[in-house]
């Protein structure tokens, strides 16, 4: 009889255990489970997992299932939502300190970028999160942003000029593009594939890996590779779960979160390699020339406003990085 108890208390309290287990998270994200961010979102899910032992797991949200970035940052940020794999167009609406990172031209290439968001200016910004009821775990990665459009090529602002471009909903973007002539139109990332095939607007600007997992070829004919805006991207959580998280735990979520952020890197490199020749073959015509310096020459109005929103010696810090 004794060990008849025993048995079934056991198993009641390993049936217990079992329940209490296992928590899902939402994880959303604006593209396709196949692209840089589901790539990301995968591993962090994958890792978390694997570190808490199956106590945490996640439920993907792809193709802005969940709402624009901008919803799903404000969803995180009440808790009705636990994660988000989103770019910073939006985020300095939330935290305006990630602004300066948005800034057209401020980064040369991809290590340039990656060091100082993995250096002190990047931890430094990360670290502002939490005062505004939002944890940022770690960076991710959108990439170096192109732009596309139906008209014709562009070389030189000039060609921009008069182009109704679909910008993200960042007046430090907004401000930028301004001097090249573009007409600036944010929009919500969701209403862009048809408001290009509608044409509402006549192009649209995006690192390759988004161009390609959104199909836009269907519907833009030209890709000119300016790069004017290197484009990085957070792994959001709800303070929410974090606030329920064992000291060990968050070790995990930020590690995890860690591994995402590279895994993330790892996929907007191979599609930035291979995504422009399947963008051809897709029909677009590829503008792989760009006067740059036309470019950052036409950017100076705006530069002046930014070193008075930013401070000109920060902008200098970053551009110093080596």
């Amino acid at each position: 009889m004794k060990l008849g108890t025993l048995a079934a208390c056991l198993s009641l309290a390993l049936g217990t255990s079992a329940f209490a287990q296992t928590t899902t998270l939402k994880i959303g994200y604006a593209t396709t489970k196949e692209s840089h961010y589901g790539v990301g979102s995968t591993v962090f899910c994958d890792e978390v997992e694997k570190g808490t032992q199956g106590r945490y797991k996640c439920q993907h949200f792809p193709n802005s299932a969940l709402g624009g970035e901008r919803e799903q940052i404000e969803a995180v940020q009440l808790g009705t939502q636990d994660l988000v794999n989103t770019s910073t167009g939006p985020v300095g609406n939330f935290v305006p300190e990630v602004k300066i990172v948005d800034i057209p031209f401020l980064f040369r290439d991809y290590d340039h970028a990656r060091k100082v968001m993995d250096g002190p200016i990047g931890q430094d910004i990360l670290a502002k999160f939490p005062s505004k009821g939002i944890i940022a775990l770690a960076w991710t990665e959108n990439g170096f942003r192109h732009m596309t459009n139906s008209k014709r090529d562009i070389v030189k602002p000039s060609d921009a000029a008069g182009l109704k471009m679909r910008t993200m909903e960042n007046k430090v973007h907004m401000d930028g593009y301004r001097t090249f002539g573009i007409l600036p139109t944010p929009m919500a990332f969701p209403e862009l594939f048809g408001a290009l095939q509608q044409g509402t607007v006549d192009g649209q600007e995006n690192p390759i890996p988004v161009i390609l997992s959104s199909k836009f070829a269907q519907v833009q004919n030209h890709l000119s590779l300016t790069g004017h805006v290197y484009s990085p991207a957070l792994l959001l959580l709800s303070p929410k779960v974090w606030n329920k998280l064992s000291d060990a735990d968050k070790k995990v979520f930020v590690e995890a979160a860690k591994k995402a952020g590279a895994a993330q890197r790892k996929k907007v490199n191979e599609d930035e390699n291979n995504g422009i020749a399947q963008l051809e073959k897709d029909g677009m015509k590829v503008t792989r020339k760009v006067d740059g310096a036309a470019f950052r020459e036409a950017l100076k109005p705006a530069y002046a406003g930014y070193a008075k929103e930013f401070g000109a010696d920060n902008i200098k810090k970053i551009s110093d990085v080596q």
